[in-house]
């Protein structure tokens, strides 16, 4: 103890009594063994009670919530809870305090305004005025990358008060639909995902590259896409899988951006469900099956006998990653034609996101956002509309092949019919539309080139 009471000394602040001013000196006088517990107590309970700050408030608009989320200078603590007369929803945050106004809050379907007031006892309170029932949600994120410590307060609307979505109708049959392709945009919001050596954070890129494959498949007759995430918001995996479900998608596709240690890795690659994966996604499904409003090919698997409803599933699952495998290839080989390509085929793994036992679904890694030139070519519009036109290539490859029945597409595939009108011959058929004269015998089974008035024949594509 008299050494380390002999290294340091303690110095009363005429202008600040009860503050200890804590150095060091070669020769300092002696201290008592009360002053030095005295001044660590004073050390320590000042940093007990310092207040955190609350530096800026950030507001990102979902589709089905409001996200706010705090920037915090430090861990804190804090409670939500509801008033009434009228409705309000109440934020206490321990000894903290409020470095900026609060902004301006535009239309938000849940929230009219916020205020905040602070207490006397150092706690900051945040009142928000509501326009509807809602449910709150709220938790505290640590420090990661450039993000320090967090609050969110996640604001969804109550059950039976939701606001009207709009959704994206679906023809009946028997009118034919389009095809719908779902694109996902990875992370978002407070997921920022990796981010390059220039500060380029993958959120941002995919998001572009899949607004920029939207644009293409909306281009295409008989093809229509869904962008699960169309912002800076976040969405759980699950919730996204939910999005192409409403949507009736006929394909799912997850755009990321991969990262590596190694500054060098570079190239495209493309992922499918492992079948472990889907094991385990479908022990889930068969233990929630009763109380599950999802349907698998169609067939509600709640009611259902345990082994048949296993069945149900298993033979979906089999389908799915079939045709995900399917779809996956040809966009795997469309890439080529872009870049180098990461690995020599089509990979597999437990991605959550590609869980959907009655979707195909892919996840695209479309480059290494960790080496500095495809991070690069990641920001520049011009490869972005090459990914999505490779990325576009692939999936058309495969609905070629591959058609939804009752689609657009389907319809298309579908020859051609030509009713035979007297004076006509098959030579003169076969170049009005353009197609060889023995395509056209073997497409009607016709040994020669004798037809009759009134005969149905089926005109093959070229």
């Amino acid at each position: 103890m008299k050494k380390l009471v002999s290294l340091c000394y303690t110095e009363r602040l005429h202008k600040s009594p009860g503050l200890i001013h804590v150095g060091f000196a070669g020769r300092a006088p002696s201290v008592s063994v009360s002053d030095l517990l005295a001044w660590l107590f004073v050390l320590l309970f000042s940093a007990q009670v310092q207040a955190a700050s609350v530096e800026r408030m950030r507001v990102r608009a979902a589709p089905d919530h409001t996200r706010f989320v705090f920037d915090l200078s430090g861990p804190v603590e804090h409670r939500v809870f509801a008033l009434s007369k009228p409705d309000r929803l109440v934020l206490d945050i321990k000894k903290a305090r409020m470095l900026k106004s609060l902004p301006r809050l535009s239309a938000d379907p849940y929230i009219k305004g916020i205020r905040s007031a602070a207490w006397s006892n150092g706690d900051l309170r945040i009142v928000f005025d509501l326009r509807r029932a809602i449910v709150p949600k709220s938790f505290l994120l640590k420090p990661t990358g450039s993000f320090g410590h967090r609050l969110v307060l996640d604001i969804y609307a109550a059950k039976g008060d939701r606001p009207q979505a709009v959704m994206t109708a679906i023809p009946d049959d028997p009118a034919p639909r389009d095809v719908f392709v779902a694109i996902d945009a990875g992370h978002g919001g407070e997921d920022p995902g990796a981010q390059g050596p220039h500060g380029v954070q993958e959120k941002q890129v995919v998001l572009r590259i899949a607004r920029e494959l939207a644009r293409q498949i909306n281009a295409r007759e008989g093809m229509r896409a869904v962008l699960v995430r169309d912002g800076d918001y976040y969405l759980s995996l699950r919730k996204r899988m939910q999005v192409a479900r409403k949507h009736g998608a006929d394909l799912f596709v997850s755009i990321h951006a991969d990262a590596f240690k190694n500054p060098r890795a570079r190239g495209s690659s493309v992922y499918v469900v492992s079948r472990r994966g889907a094991s385990s996604e479908a022990a889930r499904w068969l233990a929630e099956k009763e109380n599950a409003a999802d349907l698998v090919g169609g067939v509600s698997l709640g009611g259902k006998d345990p082994l048949l409803a296993s069945v149900l599933l298993d033979l979906s699952q089999s389908a799915t990653l079939r045709a995900s495998t399917l779809a996956a290839r040809e966009v795997f080989n469309a890439l080529r034609s872009v870049g180098k390509i990461h690995g020599r085929r089509v990979q597999k793994a437990g991605f959550m996101v590609l869980k959907s036992p009655d979707i195909p679904s892919m996840l695209i890694e479309t480059a290494f956002i960790s080496n500095p030139e495809e991070e690069r070519k990641l920001n520049d519009p011009a490869h972005q509309k090459k990914l999505a036109a490779a990325i576009l290539k692939g999936i058309s490859r495969y609905f070629d092949k591959h058609t939804p029945e009752g689609t657009l597409l389907a319809r298309r595939k579908l020859p051609v019919k030509h009713r035979i009108r007297r004076g006509e011959t098959l030579s003169g058929i076969a170049a009005r539309y353009a197609v060889s004269l023995d395509k056209l015998r073997l497409e009607n089974r016709l040994r020669g080139d004798r037809i009759v008035v009134g005969q149905i024949l089926r005109i093959p594509k070229g």
